[in-house]
């Protein structure tokens, strides 16, 4: 855990979560903010914005990526089976569009929107995701700091 290699305690960040199993979702947020916090990011840095579903994040991670406003970009969701969307068709389009925002935007964007496969609603795969979405939040901040520490080395 040693991604805080430059000071970024005066940075901006911008996490994005969808709504949709949203207390599994926000153990994502919660482990994301713990880790930056050791990383030396404190919450006040961190702008959080909530979407109906995960189908919605890349769009705002665009307008956040181009606001010029944050050094990086989170995005957490959850993607299952069921609604209007195979959730396939919904996973692709999504890891998708968040790497077409970062290469367009030159800020990178990080995801933690998983796509169990069979995830069904009683406790024994809720219980697995709560724990598992939190471990997840950790290591996309763990990502995002090592990430945008190794950006700053960079010239230009």
């Amino acid at each position: 855990m040693g991604a805080a290699f430059v000071d970024q305690s005066s940075s901006r960040f911008a996490f994005i979560q969808s709504c949709w199993h949203k207390e599994i979702v926000d153990q994502c947020r919660d482990g994301f903010l713990a880790r930056m916090a050791e990383g030396g990011v404190q919450a006040g840095s961190i702008d959080r914005f909530e979407v109906p579903g995960a189908f919605e994040i890349p769009l705002h991670a665009k307008l956040l990526a181009k606001s010029g406003r944050y050094r990086a970009v989170v995005a957490a969701g959850m993607v299952v089976d069921g609604g209007i969307y195979r959730h396939e068709f919904v996973a692709q389009a999504v890891i998708s569009g968040l790497m077409q925002v970062q290469l367009e935007t030159s800020v990178p964007v990080l995801s933690a929107v998983l796509t169990p496969q069979q995830f069904h609603e009683h406790g024994t795969h809720h219980d697995f995701f709560f724990q598992h979405f939190r471990i997840k939040g950790r290591e996309v901040a763990e990502a995002c700091l090592g990430v945008t520490a190794s950006l700053a080395k960079l010239p230009g």
